[in-house]
């Protein structure tokens, strides 16, 4: 892994990537919905401070738990002067993360438990399909193959 000498208080995208791991595109794109920032040299370059190495690795170790980037982001810009996350930081919001995650993990055994009742069958059917539909939560509403409702019509004037 390159070394970055301590005199050097700012990356550059090429360095940042291969630092953090991260492809240039994902940089960019971290940068697109404002997880990272860097400022602009006078030929127009992105120019990253040292702290996005760990911008970056803690966005990158939340997506791997699946926390969402939005969610990341929120939880980033409520840190006092959007500083850089430390431990404390990353303890607190996996704490809170934990319930959300808790929940995915559910509802994927519940997936895993019921797929191999689904392949192939084809029935799409609402009122005994555990993964469309579980516990039938559509069927006091609906009937037949729709999962979402229909949109009401507008009432013809003067009725």
């Amino acid at each position: 892994m390159p070394q970055i000498p301590e005199k050097i208080h700012e990356l550059t995208v090429g360095q940042l990537s291969a630092r953090s791991g991260a492809a240039v595109s994902a940089l960019h794109f971290y940068e697109s919905k404002g997880l990272i920032t860097s400022r602009r040299t006078a030929g127009n370059q992105r120019r990253y401070s040292r702290d996005a190495l760990r911008r970056v690795a803690f966005v990158r170790a939340a997506q791997r738990v699946g926390i969402p980037l939005a969610t990341i982001r929120d939880a980033l810009a409520e840190l006092p002067e959007e500083r850089t996350p430390d431990r404390e930081d990353w303890a607190r919001l996996s704490a809170a993360w934990r319930s959300e995650l808790d929940e995915r993990i559910s509802q994927l055994g519940r997936l895993r438990d019921h797929l191999t009742d689904c392949i192939g069958c084809g029935c799409l059917s609402l009122e005994t399909c555990v993964l469309s539909n579980p516990d039938d939560v559509f069927g006091d509403r609906l009937t037949g193959s729709r999962l979402l409702p229909e949109r009401r019509r507008p009432k013809p004037h003067g009725t």
